[in-house]
């Protein structure tokens, strides 16, 4: 089991609550760009296990443990219903957050994130994780930010992109390692069909065909889901049109 006693949990803004959970590599200021929000939500970030401020684990983990260490998060702050947004390695744990603890999701948003890697990128988190343990993070940025971001964006170099390449570079090793091993293992394909809330898929139209194909297989097994593309986009598409995603949020959250 993860602690949640050692999560930090960041608040801004007020209303309803939206917790926010962040990609592979970086920390809760992933989400900074939705400060927009909290004018009517109360915005709710934390790093995950190994990221950031976070301590790394002591043993590999699963989703199903970061998604019972966000309940325990939820206890501890005598949180309600939310509603949850993940991207990407936060998407896996929203997925198994809002099957399983359907009491406590008020609304669901997915964002370029798949329920189970093909076998092909399976292999792929067990070569990573092995790079990071053996040369660092830093060693992966540059093959990283070709993924995260379209070559537009990337010539532009905006904060975004800054941030991502400082903060992958900070991340330790063996937290990264953590995350990809439970990435290589997850598979939330049959936990998907349980997914009752209202749910809204986002994507980058040009990540990597895989992640294309994910959303499109989410927005079809989870009952009355939504799916809107970021044009030009690539994983990290929210990053890429800040402005949009936030319109996307506030119009789906209501």
């Amino acid at each position: 089991m993860l602690d949640a006693n050692s999560i930090t949990l960041h608040r801004s803004g007020s209303g309803a609550p939206l917790v926010l959970l962040h990609c592979l590599g970086v920390d809760h200021r992933f989400w900074d760009f939705a400060a927009g929000l909290a004018g009517e939500r109360t915005l709710l970030t934390y790093d995950l296990p190994g990221h950031g401020a976070c301590p790394i684990p002591s043993a590999r983990y699963a989703i199903a443990d970061l998604s019972a260490q966000l309940v325990g998060i939820m206890q501890r702050e005598n949180l309600g219903r939310v509603s949850v947004a993940g991207i990407s390695f936060g998407g896996l744990i929203a997925q198994h957050f809002a099957a399983h603890h359907h009491d406590l999701v008020d609304r669901l948003i997915l964002i370029d994130t798949t329920p189970r890697y093909t076998d092909e990128m399976r292999v792929m988190w067990g070569q990573r994780a092995a790079a990071a343990r053996t040369q660092g993070v830093a060693a992966l940025v540059a093959g990283l930010l070709n993924i995260w971001f379209s070559d537009a964006c990337l010539a532009r170099n905006p904060p975004a992109v800054r941030y991502v390449r400082r903060q992958l570079a900070r991340t330790p090793g063996e937290g990264y390692a953590l995350a990809c091993e439970a990435l290589a293992a997850a598979d939330l394909r049959d936990d998907v069909a349980n997914i009752r809330a209202p749910t809204l898929v986002i994507c980058g139209d040009d990540d990597i065909p895989s992640f294309l194909d994910a959303a499109r297989w989410l927005a079809g097994h989870i009952a009355g889901a939504r799916l809107a593309w970021l044009p030009g986009a690539r994983h990290a598409s929210v990053l890429e049109h800040p402005d949009r995603t936030v319109a996307l949020l506030r119009e789906f959250l209501g």
